[in-house]
């Protein structure tokens, strides 16, 4: 994995280096000779790309999309979709992403264009040309505003994501504990279980924990949990102008 490590940012490679050490071998030398995995080689550390002097939020998810048409190395960006909307609400293909689906939904509320009706007939009825239109153009938007889109897990393998999940958490707490000696003003964001049961001491500065810890945007609670609108509000993520 090293010579992937120099498709990163440079700001990172001293610490990613250093956080592989934590790595099992026997788990890094499986990795090597499965090909089936994702989102695969390539896209393992996409999301390193983003220089960490840029870096102003951690957005935590749990592990990569489960479809090699998604996968793509970052955190909530499903590379399957292309435009959000339609004339009926959301596009087909955000529907069917259930965690993109809840995020927007939730973004809609926050941004108070959205109440208690959240469905498609209501979104349909919204004026969307503020809006980013594609999931490219919001998702780089977001790291345009300092997001590290992350997930706790840098791999799927069916049937394998608690064991993946376990195998990458010291790699993960390293490259974390590395990044509030630098950014110490660094907030996070930890979506779902796997996220949550990262060491709250690795991500935390001298005046505590700063950010969020919610349920993960596949269950309906989060699209009107206070707390993930209250965070979110002020960020405008949906917003074209910036």
């Amino acid at each position: 994995m090293h010579e992937l490590i120099a498709q990163t940012n440079p700001q990172w490679h001293e610490i990613l280096l250093t956080a592989l050490n934590s790595l099992d071998p026997t788990y890094v030398a499986q990795l090597s000779v499965q090909a089936d995995w994702l989102p695969g080689p390539q896209r393992i550390f996409a999301a390193f790309r983003q220089p960490l002097s840029e870096v102003k939020y951690v957005l935590l998810g749990e592990s990569p999309y489960p479809r090699a048409a998604s996968a793509n190395g970052f955190a909530f960006w499903d590379k399957a979709v292309k435009e959000i909307w339609s004339d009926k609400g959301l596009s087909k293909a955000v529907n069917r992403a259930t965690s993109l689906r809840n995020l927007m939904k939730m973004l809609l509320v926050a941004r108070g264009d959205l109440q208690e009706d959240c469905s498609q007939a209501a979104i349909a009825a919204l004026d969307k040309s503020p809006y980013w239109q594609t999931a490219e153009e919001f998702f780089n938007a977001m790291i345009r505003k300092g997001f590290l889109l992350l997930n706790a897990s840098l791999v799927f393998r069916k049937g394998m994501v608690n064991e993946d999940a376990r195998q990458w958490r010291p790699f993960l707490s390293r490259v974390l504990e590395a990044l509030i000696l630098q950014r110490p003003e660094v907030a996070f964001i930890l979506l779902g279980k796997i996220a949550s049961q990262l060491d709250v001491q690795s991500v935390s500065t001298s005046q505590g924990f700063k950010g969020l810890i919610a349920e993960h945007p596949y269950n309906l609670s989060f699209i009107t949990n206070p707390n993930v609108l209250q965070f979110f509000k002020p960020l405008h993520l949906l917003d074209r102008h910036e």
